[in-house]
């Protein structure tokens, strides 16, 4: 219990850091913190209908489309038709948007100092460590479906014996170790039910590689 409650102390000192630096660098930009989510999210992952979008960042919708509405009036999110359905529109964000996602999305800089500190094992075990804290959130329904490799049709944990790299991504088909464990990717295509299960038992039994 005394390393649970550390845990979660030392993430939510983390998280303090990070929600600080979120609010001075929305209130620069004359965002909220939704708008600001919505606009990242929009740039990283290009277009979305409102009912993603409001899914990814865990917002009720009538939430997401205030936001929306507000990024259009000050000119960094455009409708434009789906063209996979006449009925509905996707949220593109414009140029200005996009410049000003680019400015939200990078990290501070003592949070990058603090991570460039650990070394190689203590990273690939702590992003290993996370990515179980994650997916058991998400399998809970705490958070929305999270783009990473564990979840992903394409990962293979711990197929090969290469203590280095014992994962296989068949995206690319390539092999590598924890230290390139992704929580959020382009390519995530997710998995059905059981092959997650089949997945997610394999990944969290072994042990952590660099």
């Amino acid at each position: 219990m005394a390393a649970t409650a550390n845990i979660i102390t030392g993430l939510s000192r983390i998280g303090v850091l990070l929600r600080s630096q979120g609010w001075q660098r929305t209130e620069a930009t004359g965002l909220t913190p939704t708008q600001t989510q919505i606009l990242v999210y929009l740039a990283g992952r290009g277009p979305a209908r409102i009912g993603a979008v409001a899914q990814e960042i865990a917002v009720s919708q009538p939430t997401a489309s205030d936001a929306v509405a507000a990024l259009v009036r000050k000119g960094h999110v455009e409708k434009q038709p789906d063209p996979d359905d006449a009925r509905a529109v996707l949220l593109h964000p414009t140029a200005a948007g996009r410049d000003i996602a680019a400015t939200l999305s990078i990290w501070p800089d003592a949070l990058l100092k603090a991570v460039d500190s650990l070394d190689p094992v203590e990273a690939a075990g702590f992003l290993k460590g996370l990515t179980k804290m994650i997916a058991a959130l998400q399998e809970r329904g705490a958070i929305p479906a999270q783009h990473m490799c564990v979840s992903c049709t394409h990962f293979r944990p711990n197929v090969y014996s290469d203590a280095a790299r014992p994962h296989h991504c068949a995206f690319v088909d390539a092999a590598f170790g924890d230290a390139s464990l992704r929580l959020d990717c382009p390519d995530h295509v997710e998995a059905d039910a059981t092959a997650r299960l089949e997945s997610w038992t394999r990944f969290r039994k072994a042990r952590v590689h660099v």
